[in-house]
């Protein structure tokens, strides 16, 4: 019978953590979750593949969310994150709202062409991009701006 130490389990739960990106130290690690598997339920239901987690710019994704909050001008930080298309949702008031209702509108936009009506749906439902960051701010009034960044 093989034994497990106490160290060996915690070593264990941090791979785990830093896996997941769900630890203590990003408050909005189960929100940037929530994000993509929302994003990618709606890709699901048209038998598209599921984007990536795009983890690496999550914290550039912050900061154009916190950016954006502070000029009041959505995609005022666009490309800084490097990303190839981006989502916004401006001044919402919880970071549920964002998930449960930016997104579904976003999503409701579609199917369609022009871009200038559809482009949330767009860019949500593209083939052409593998990837998505959630990025979020809440402002000192409790405002909630979240950026949704595209690669």
């Amino acid at each position: 019978m093989r034994r497990t130490t106490t160290t060996g389990m915690m070593g264990a739960l941090a791979a785990l953590v830093l896996a997941c990106g769900c630890g203590d130290d990003d408050p909005y690690a189960s929100y940037r979750q929530r994000c993509v598997d929302k994003i990618n339920q709606y890709r699901a239901s048209e038998g598209k593949p599921a984007y990536a987690r795009w983890t690496s710019a999550e914290a550039c994704a912050d900061s154009e969310a916190q950016s954006d909050s502070e000029t009041g001008t959505a995609h005022g930080a666009f490309p800084r994150c490097g990303e190839r298309a981006q989502n916004e949702c401006p001044g919402w008031g919880s970071l549920d709202q964002i998930i449960d209702g930016c997104l579904d509108m976003m999503w409701a936009e579609g199917p369609g062409e022009p871009f200038s009506e559809h482009g949330h749906y767009i860019n949500m439902s593209s083939t052409s991009y593998s990837q998505v960051a959630c990025g979020f701010h809440v402002t000192s009034a409790g405002r909630v701006w979240a950026v949704q960044d595209f690669r």
